[in-house]
């Protein structure tokens, strides 16, 4: 399973707010029977900022239909995974949660936090989602994880990862917004203009740095190839890799990475969407497609902004692909009294009919076959074109390496490590896992 990380990871996108907390103490306060719940109403932290407002709205829709009250705790992308954890150790868990990147979400699956859906994903609700949907969510056989071979999470959303610009900032140093660099090295250029403007060209989180590292990596590698680095059956030191890190040293040679640092800490993907958002001092971001929903909920006047793909290397032996396939949705508490009732609703959520509420209120691009891209925002248009472009990679990088590689990226913008130190140290992490 890959995020969010997706989704993928993201504090933000995916909601990732620091590397995974400790398996062993999950576990051990995870073990035996444990009902955390047992009120009469589900209880559902939510992560989401973006995304609260249409969970609430469904959420009252769901209790006027079926009598069943739904009770959502608004923790934020923030204090999410500290708030999880505490509840966890003190088996107190809620009846079900939002899930984030999966670095972040092993040690729950481990511990039995969340209950296991292959079987009810095996025929008319595993059909309705999007292939690339369970593909990713699936924790395979051999997972690095060390997480039970199984799904564990629903999603209501397929994401995908790439650059938004601000159409304004484009436009008034003569660029059209609405035409995707054909290259990166274009795009650079671009940001190159942007940054004699006096705006910030170039900015992406610290803790999304893996996702811009391994979505221009499907520059050089096949999915197959990407999984076999994150297992350990390839090295880190092979030349698409080198040729992935060489992206980082270009944007910070040509000086268009905002700030010439990136932002890190628990809130560094917010950061990163206020100075896109809300004061409008950056013109492009690395960011996903959960991002409108954000800007809906912190910066509602700002629509005028566009997105599109990573720019593909100019030296690329491979059709690019997007890093997505599932970002938020929720996994369910086994050991919850209100279960049975938490996953009737996680089911309803989860169906076309709400989906297409989703879809509309977020926005997002939803998980669901049958409902249309065609309500897809302006502002989402560039991604989701691309979004049958995603890549299929069972597995994702391992935490220690992730952490490595988030480490090395910063150290390339602040020249504190060159291509090949950064290379050594995550093929060291790999080994010693």
């Amino acid at each position: 399973m890959r995020r969010d990380h997706t989704f993928l990871s993201r504090r933000g996108f995916l909601g990732a707010v620091g590397g995974g907390v400790a398996a062993t103490a999950l576990t051990a306060c995870g073990s035996g029977d444990s009902s955390s719940s047992g009120s009469s109403e589900i209880v559902f932290m939510n992560q989401s900022r973006g995304q609260a407002a249409t969970l609430k709205k469904l959420a009252k829709q769901y209790t006027q239909q079926t009598g069943v009250k739904v009770r959502i705790d608004d923790v934020g992308p923030t204090d999410f995974l500290t708030k999880l954890q505490s509840s966890s150790q003190s088996r107190n868990m809620p009846d079900m949660f939002s899930v984030v990147d999966g670095h972040s979400m092993a040690p729950y699956y481990k511990a039995g936090w969340a209950k296991d859906l292959t079987q009810e994903m095996k025929g008319t609700w595993g059909d309705s989602f999007r292939p690339a949907t369970l593909k990713t969510t699936t924790f395979g056989e051999d997972n690095p994880q060390g997480v039970k071979p199984g799904i564990y999470s629903a999603h209501w959303e397929t994401p995908a990862l790439g650059v938004f610009v601000n159409a304004k900032l484009y436009k008034a140093v003569g660029l059209d917004p609405d035409q995707a660099p054909a290259s990166m090295s274009e795009f650079i250029d671009q940001m190159r203009k942007i940054k004699k403007s006096g705006k910030g060209p170039f900015w992406f989180a610290t803790s999304l740095s893996n996702q811009v590292i391994q979505s221009y990596a499907s520059n050089y590698m096949s999915d197959d190839e990407l999984n076999a680095t994150f297992v350990g059956k390839n090295s880190w030191k092979s030349e698409g890799w080198r040729k992935t890190l060489q992206l980082v040293v270009d944007l910070r040679d040509a000086g268009v990475i905002a700030n010439g640092s990136l932002p890190s800490g628990t809130t560094d993907n917010p950061t990163v969407e206020k100075a896109f958002f809300n004061t409008q001092g950056v013109a492009a971001i690395f960011d996903g497609t959960s991002a409108v929903g954000v800007a809906r909920a912190t910066a509602p006047d700002f629509t005028d902004f566009r997105s599109f793909p990573l720019p593909k290397a100019d030296d690329g032996t491979q059709t690019p692909r997007l890093v997505g396939g599932a970002a938020k949705g929720a996994a369910v508490n086994p050991r919850s009294k209100n279960a049975a009732e938490a996953l009737k609703f996680l089911k309803w959520l989860t169906a076309a009919k709400q989906q297409q509420v989703w879809s509309e209120g977020v926005p997002l691009v939803p998980s669901a076959r049958a409902v249309s891209d065609k309500n897809v925002p302006a502002q989402l248009a560039g991604i989701a074109a691309k979004v049958a472009d995603i890549q299929l990679v069972q597995n994702q990088i391992l935490e220690q390496v992730n952490t490595a590689l988030q480490k090395g990226t910063q150290a390339l913008v602040l020249k504190e490590r060159s291509v090949d130190q950064v290379l050594g140290d995550l093929d060291a992490a790999q080994k010693s896992a």
